[in-house]
């Protein structure tokens, strides 16, 4: 047994109310395989049947945990307990724990019999040129609500999107050494540990997949991606690489951030960069008919050039690695996305150029590239007309290299922000969103009947202001001045600042004034380190707790009522159709109807049928 699972079991974490922090969808297989062999009541995911030339498979849960087993009915002389590892007899065929080994023979097993397969995110040309980004920074709850959008409006997006190790686990064995790094959050004023949302990038990949089959949506046969996102590259990262590429290798979307080796501000010499690429890349520039004067171009060049040969080390890495595991083309091949969103300013085309061509030339054609617009997090761009030069400015580009635009900090644009990165590009665009998912979820907790829904957002809404009002008088300067404005835009303009800040009480009392909203921007700001916050506490000391108490904390979104899960469902999917609808991904009598569906949606249990029902 995994020391991860034995640490889940020994805590009594079930994969029901705990799922993905294992890479493995069994925990306890010894007590599963006798529950099949004895012939149990358990739950057979009826709607996750799918073929392979062994046979008739379907996922069979045991209800009292969560832990999952394959079952196979084989066809004639096919040698059943051979397919996967670990296997027992049942009268009528085999099954197999849900482990992460095994999904991966698994996913050969599928692609060999069926090449056009949707179980696995598959790098299809249509999501490698264009998608929507939907990160979740807490849980995974979100998954379904995707996926009733993809089913509805028939396309296809990048269903799960998180950033790789700052938001999900690169390595179990790390994180129970207690050996996890910190990420610093200059507006808490302090460093929580990676992984803040506490599952791992193995956990996340399996229970993707499984949902994709539970929920029937693989027989849609759309194709969707899952990001590894902001891949680091360099700096400390490059002693644990060779882990991080082993965690991503069911990602078919990888995103490379250059910035931990381009924080190193160690340039490279003109000795070590290769003539020939620079010779190319400058022919490709002329072409294009962009200047950039020798002395900038050059030290662009000097400065990118060792970060760009160790995203190729990398590159190669994730080539190696996905060779030797998978035995098809389409199981092999990956997205790429370039983001350059981290170096200084805006970003100018002749840059954005200059990477897209060493990239090419390095043998890295990208798909998405990501610059700078110059985009705040959860607010609308203010000019339109501004936006629009400098995302044509842009598209020139990306359409000569045949990448499309990557928008990071997309959340909370508006309409016509949308529309106008829809019709510049022609829809070849990804849009990055997360912070809204979460937010939506505080909605819906706070608008459900259910007593213990409203307690957890009581509770959740308070250590918000706790954070807040902490911050606000905290000695460091950043995060003061964060906490402050946070709060200032919450109470509004009907007490001075002055007044407002005199004191942590008189701050205190002018927020407890206020009736708990998700809408209050200190929710919004702050709510996502509650998921992982021992004993959901307000403290530091308590936020990315890894251990036992981070986990209880955690499960507490694994209870909420249906009523909450379906609120929270509608929200997330009608976000997803606006999105689609504005950039031009769907068309809007599609997304009328989708609205229309979700409108008359009235329990959990149908919304859910819906997305398997491809008769609708």
């Amino acid at each position: 047994m995994r020391p991860i699972n034995q640490f889940l079991l020994s805590n009594g974490f079930m994969l029901s109310t705990n799922p993905c922090i294992s890479p493995d969808f069994c925990l306890d297989w010894p007590a599963l395989s006798q529950a099949l062999q004895r012939g149990d009541t358990l739950r057979v995911h009826e709607a996750s049947r799918f073929q392979t030339a062994h046979g008739d498979w379907v996922i069979v849960e045991q209800p009292a945990n969560g832990d999952r087993a394959w079952k196979l009915t084989p066809r004639a002389g096919a040698n059943a307990l051979s397919v996967l590892k670990e296997g027992i007899q049942l009268k009528d065929g085999a099954a197999f724990p849900a482990t992460f080994e095994n999904l991966l023979l698994l996913k050969n097993h599928v692609q060999e019999a069926d090449p056009g397969s949707t179980i696995f995110p598959r790098a299809d040309e249509r999501v490698a040129r264009s998608t929507l980004g939907i990160g979740a920074r807490f849980t995974t709850l979100h998954w379904p609500a995707v996926e009733w959008a993809m089913a509805a409006l028939g396309i296809g997006v990048t269903a799960n999107q998180n950033s790789i190790p700052r938001e999900l686990v690169f390595d179990v064995d790390v994180m129970l050494a207690n050996k996890l790094e910190k990420v610093p959050f200059p507006f808490i004023g302090t460093e929580v540990p990676e992984g803040h949302q506490g599952q791992s990038v193995e956990g996340m990949s399996h229970g993707a997949i499984l949902s994709k089959l539970e929920t029937g949506f693989h027989r849609r046969r759309i194709a969707w991606n899952f990001n590894a996102d902001h891949q680091p590259i360099g700096g400390k990262f490059d002693k644990r690489e060779q882990q991080l590429v082993e965690g991503c290798v069911l990602a078919n979307y990888i995103t490379f951030d250059l910035s931990p080796e381009l924080s190193q501000n160690a340039p490279a010499g003109l000795i070590e960069v290769d003539g020939r690429v620079v010779e190319k890349v400058k022919q490709r520039l002329d072409k294009l008919g962009l200047s950039q004067s020798g002395a900038e171009f050059e030290k662009l060049l000097l400065k990118v050039w060792p970060a760009l040969k160790k995203m190729q080390r990398r590159d190669e890495l994730y080539r190696k690695r996905r060779e030797a595991l998978f035995t098809t083309q389409v199981g092999r091949s990956y997205i790429r996305e370039l983001s350059i969103d981290e170096l200084p300013g805006r970003t100018t085309p002749e840059t954005t150029a200059i990477m897209l061509a060493l990239c090419e030339e390095l043998g890295m054609p990208i798909s998405f590239v990501a610059p700078a617009f110059g985009f705040q997090k959860n607010l609308p761009f203010p000019d339109n007309a501004e936006l629009r030069k400098l995302i044509q400015a842009q598209w020139d580009v990306c359409r000569a290299f045949n990448a499309s635009i990557g928008f990071h900090s997309g959340s909370g644009k508006s309409a016509e922000n949308y529309r106008v990165m829809g019709e510049i590009t022609g829809s070849r665009l990804e849009i990055k969103t997360s912070g809204r998912y979460t937010y939506e979820m505080g909605r819906a907790l706070a608008a459900s009947s259910d007593k213990e829904d409203h307690a957890l957002w009581l509770d959740w809404y308070r250590f918000t202001l706790d954070l807040a009002l902490a911050g606000a008088f905290s000695d460091q300067q950043t995060e003061r001045d964060m906490a402050r404005s946070f709060i200032s835009a919450t109470v509004g303009t009907g007490v001075k600042p002055e007044k407002l800040f005199e004191s942590i009480e008189s701050c205190r009392a002018a927020l407890k004034a206020l009736t708990p909203s998700p809408d209050h921007v200190v929710f919004f700001e702050y709510n996502f380190l509650y998921v992982l916050a021992a004993g959901g506490r307000a403290e530091k000391s308590a936020l990315g707790d890894h251990g036992p108490e981070g986990y209880r904390q955690r499960a507490r979104f694994y209870r909420i009522s249906d009523e909450a899960r379906l609120r929270y469902a509608k929200a997330v999917a009608g976000y997803i159709v606006f999105l689609a609808e504005t950039t031009g991904l769907a068309d809007a009598a599609r997304a009328r109807q989708a609205n229309d569906k979700l409108e008359k949606s009235s329990s959990y249990r149908d919304f859910i049928a819906q997305i398997g029902n491809v008769s609708n």
